[in-house]
């Protein structure tokens, strides 16, 4: 009998998920890097880590590390040598719950929910059969949890209609949502949940309906500096792919 694959640690999820060519007329083959094996190649290079260090913070063996950094070393090549488009996504990871895990120094926080100041919340997930969903920018669902004080009196999972991530906070807004939870989100939708006057606890995973008791409970672990770098990407952002074909960056795909 096979040993089950044991959950590699991740601290930080990455904000832009898809990258392709500049030129070329399209569509390009498809290369998938997970999210694990980008982890491990990214504390190896980015933070020069050495394989045993790593594999200390992934909780897993020096072994494993190094298989995984082959293989996103592939993906990346692959990529470049073939002109393929890449994206970040699948993998065997669990997220760092951060400070406090041991294991690392993310700035993990914990949701601080005052009933008296919120008794009653409309709370949003991104959703994806019953787990918080990782990319905010290709959410297709979100669960809708309607909260009186402080506690879920209803809820319903609501199809987003294909709208793209630029017009996803008009989306919760227009349904009346205060309260975001999500995995990973780029800054421009950050700052358009802002401007909508929606709380934003990032960075989350697991099933939706514990996140949504966590957070009332208070005990909701959450990645308040889950971002995106680039000024224009959202998680997913992918300029090539929007319904004009194009948004007016030039180095969108870099």
């Amino acid at each position: 009998m096979a040993r089950p694959r044991k959950d590699r640690r991740v601290c930080r999820l990455p904000g832009t998920v898809r990258f392709g060519p500049l030129g070329g007329d399209g569509p390009y083959g498809v290369v998938t890097l997970p999210v694990d094996a980008l982890e491990a190649l990214r504390q190896t290079e980015l933070e020069g880590l050495s394989q045993e260090a790593c594999a200390a913070r992934m909780g897993v063996a020096r072994s494993t590390v190094q298989a995984l950094c082959g293989q996103a070393r592939q993906a990346l090549t692959r990529c470049l040598v073939d002109g393929l488009e890449l994206r970040v996504e699948g993998g065997s990871y669990r997220l760092c719950r951060g400070a406090g895990c041991g294991a690392c120094p993310c700035p993990a926080q914990t949701a601080k929910y005052d009933e008296k100041e919120h008794p009653n919340m409309k709370v949003a997930v991104t959703y994806e059969d019953g787990q918080v969903y990782q990319h905010f920018g290709h959410s297709r669902q979100f669960k809708l949890y309607d909260v009186e004080d402080g506690k879920v009196v209803a809820s319903a999972v609501t199809d987003t209609g294909g709208q793209g991530h630029g017009a996803l906070a008009g989306f919760l807004q227009a349904h009346g949502v205060d309260t975001l939870i999500c995995g990973g989100i780029g800054g421009g939708a950050r700052a358009a949940l802002e401007e909508a006057g929606i709380r934003l606890y990032g960075g989350v995973t697991g099933p939706a309906d514990e996140a949504v008791a966590a957070l009332l409970a208070g005990t909701l672990q959450y990645q308040p500096d889950v971002v995106c770098s680039h000024h224009h990407g959202e998680a997913g952002h992918d300029c090539a792919h929007h319904d004009g074909g194009s948004c007016g960056h030039g180095s969108c795909h870099g």
